[in-house]
């Protein structure tokens, strides 16, 4: 993986003036160990960039006891070699290398670097004709200060939907937070709903998960500084500027998109004089497939529209690859693929791998041998052989106890082992391997149904869709609630897969009736939100009514003080309707309950949030702690074992059909012997 750092003089999407700037990407830590090794990380270009100059800053370390004149590396982008070289060592602490990577050898979107080190630590004597090869003490060490450095220009914007979609998520618009999601002030219900679900859809596609899409008010100061920006309100809720530059005669009885620009701001505005088209059409903006392929400036939305992601399937037959994969060289070489599942989702009993695979002839077969892992842990291997070379196959059961929910990945691991490999050259193209498209994960789920945080997002992500959420506003709506919305649904939405499930907003007047049958995320302060207020008793971390500020209970000791600077995250049963959950993203003040939602604004933060309840400070503190008790592990029953496996399910359909045919048949025989009896008598 390659991660962004800040780009100098960073391209903007509504920026004309050509002018040459820098997107920088650093490599991640890596190390090779071994005499021969490899490492591979990705980097991306965008389609907008006409790329000037790309240069990689290589920082890195070698073994000491390394031999200079039998040992280089050599660099690869795209699988194309274009330098090698001899690694220094010194005393040191790394070592850098700065290399200027071929233009020609670039594509467009996603190009692979790899890293071929060929370390050697013992130097062949002078009358031997082969050595034996030291792998224990060879060994080179890539650093995460390394990193990759596109220098370019952008080219000029096309004015359509698609290309505004394409530089709105860029990697450099996101790094540099030039854009955002723009709603009206004291936005209605209807325009924050859509502009949740456009949020949820543009997060999804964000190539910089770990950067939160903000979301702003419409003519405030931060929209300005934003080269890209989406705005979601009813016509009459729009600036005037912005109005001047759509013709409302063109929205009777629908709903707009529309590019447009306003000064160096590139925007795409979402509108309608009709609340329930202005949802639609969010929706349609949450549909990256659709987005891709509006080669227009504008879009109108009916109520025939057809805006709707294709539902998610949960339990399928998932192909690792799709035309086959080949891995070449000696030793060991793997092949890493990554299956989405929703995240409230676990592998169930059933589940299992078929793996069909080929490899070359001239191995040593009583070494080699193919290992398959999930999530890093091996669930089974098989030593390779001459007669099967041509035609192989690994079944596998995934084991129970893996616990693994949500996205995974399976290694495919291939040791190819040389006969006398000292005395062999090495060859990029032998020995080799190949994954055959036939092979196959059969997947089979359960519902991870636990109202813990561990469990997040669920409940309010279910199998890949919004699940009937409801939002509690505060009283008084600022900044720093905007970017608590931004910061929730920025996550919720990577979880998202469709644009089909349910948001809705309230004001904190709302009760039971509303709220009944909802998954709730209730936002604010014991002052400022009175479903918070009417539901202290409930929460794990209560506000004290006189100061209202956290105080004690049974877990944490709160001075009056400390609970006036912290911000807390808690999940607890609905107070009315104790099957759906409410989450209350709380705090002394804005500043604390914005606090909170930090927490969960990114995947790589919920780690560190588990249990139902957590308490964190401007400090960087975070203290989690579980209020529910543990519930016994219950048994599954037979009848709920057939029900979750559809391959014993079709088994007992059919035996049950078979019985009732043989039944039927015996019936009629019995009938008809009786029959022919009468007749004879």
């Amino acid at each position: 993986m390659i991660a962004p750092v800040s780009a100098e003089q960073s391209g903007t999407a509504g920026t004309s003036a050509k002018a040459t700037k820098t997107y920088g990407s650093n490599l991640a830590n890596a190390s090779m160990m071994g005499g021969y090794a490899t490492s591979q990380q990705y980097f991306q270009l965008e389609s907008y960039w006409n790329v000037e100059a790309v240069d990689l800053y290589l920082d890195y370390k070698a073994t000491p006891l390394m031999q200079d004149e039998w040992s280089s590396v050599t660099l690869l982008l795209n699988g194309k070699p274009f330098h090698s070289f001899r690694p220094e060592v010194n005393d040191q602490e790394k070592q850098q290398l700065k290399v200027n990577v071929p233009l020609e050898f670039l594509q467009e979107g996603s190009n692979l670097l790899t890293v071929q080190g060929n370390i050697q630590t013992l130097k062949p004597g002078s009358e031997l004709i082969c050595w034996a090869a030291d792998t224990k003490n060879s060994w080179l060490q890539l650093f995460d200060s390394s990193r990759i450095a596109v220098q370019y220009d952008t080219k000029p914007l096309e004015g359509t939907i698609r290309d505004f979609n394409v530089h709105f998520r860029g990697l450099d618009t996101v790094n540099d937070g030039k854009n955002a999601v723009v709603v009206p002030t004291n936005s209605d219900p209807a325009e924050l709903e859509a502009a949740m679900y456009a949020l949820s859809g543009l997060a999804k596609a964000n190539p910089l998960k770990q950067n939160v899409i903000p979301l702003l008010e419409l003519g405030s100061a931060g929209v300005k500084s934003k080269s890209a920006i989406v705005v979601v309100a009813l016509y009459d809720h729009l600036t005037d500027d912005i109005k001047k530059l759509i013709k409302r005669e063109d929205m009777q009885n629908k709903a707009l998109l529309q590019v447009v620009q306003l000064g160096n701001t590139s925007a795409l505005v979402i509108t309608s004089d009709d609340a329930e088209l202005l949802v639609r059409a969010g929706r349609l903006a949450a549909n990256q497939s659709l987005l891709q392929q509006l080669d227009r400036s504008s879009k109108l939305v009916d109520a025939t529209t057809e805006v709707e992601t294709p539902a998610v399937e949960i339990s399928k037959n998932v192909k690792l690859t799709e035309s086959g994969d080949q891995l070449k060289g000696a030793r060991h070489r793997e092949q890493v693929y990554f299956v989405s599942m929703p995240g409230n989702r676990s592998i169930a009993d059933a589940s299992k791998i078929n793996l069909n695979f080929r490899y070359a002839k001239n191995l040593d077969f009583d070494r080699s041998m193919v290992t398959v892992y999930i999530n890093e842990t091996p669930i089974g291997s098989k030593k390779l052989s001459m007669e099967m070379a041509d035609r192989d196959h690994m079944a596998l059961q995934v084991p129970k106890n893996l616990n693994i929910f949500g996205n995974f990945s399976v290694k495919i691991a291939f040791d190819l082992e040389m006969t006398n490999p000292g005395c062999i050259e090495e060859q990029d193209q032998m020995p080799w391997a190949f994954v055959d498209k036939e092979s196959m994960l059969q997947l089979h789920t359960r519902d991870r149904a636990d109202l813990l945080l561990d469990n997040y997002p669920y409940p309010f992500v279910r199998d890949g869709s919004y699940n009937g959420v409801a939002v509690v506003l505060p009283k008084d709506r600022d900044a720093y609630l905007y970017q608590s919305l931004a910061n929730v649904f920025n996550l919720l939405g990577q979880f998202a897969q469709t644009n089909t499930g349910n948001i809705q907003f309230y004001s904190e007047e709302a009760g039971e009736k509303e709220l009944s049958s909802k998954q709730i995320i209730a936002i604010g302060s014991y002052e400022n939100n009175r479903v918070i207020q009417s539901n202290n008793e409930f929460l794990y971390f209560q506000f004290d009514p006189s100061s209202k500020g956290f105080h004690s209970n049974e877990k944490m000791s709160i001075d009056i003080d400390y609970g006036k600077r912290v911000g807390a995250l808690q999940l607890i049963n609905s107070p009315y309707d104790d099957r759906n959950g409410m989450l209350a993203v709380t705090g002394y003040n804005p500043e604390f309950y914005y606090l909170a939602s930090q927490l969960v604004a990114s995947e790589g933060l919920l780690w560190k949030v588990y249990g139902d309840g957590v308490l964190t400070d401007k400090d960087g503190a975070v203290r989690p702690f579980r209020f529910k008790e543990a519930a016994a592990p219950e048994s599954p029953s037979i009848i709920s074992d057939i029900m979750d496996r559809s391959d014993v399910l079709s088994f007992m359909v059919i035996l049950v059909l078979v019985l009732l045919f043989v039944l039927v048949s015996l019936i009629l025989m019995i009938r008809k012997y009786r029959s022919k009896r009468g007749r004879v008598e």
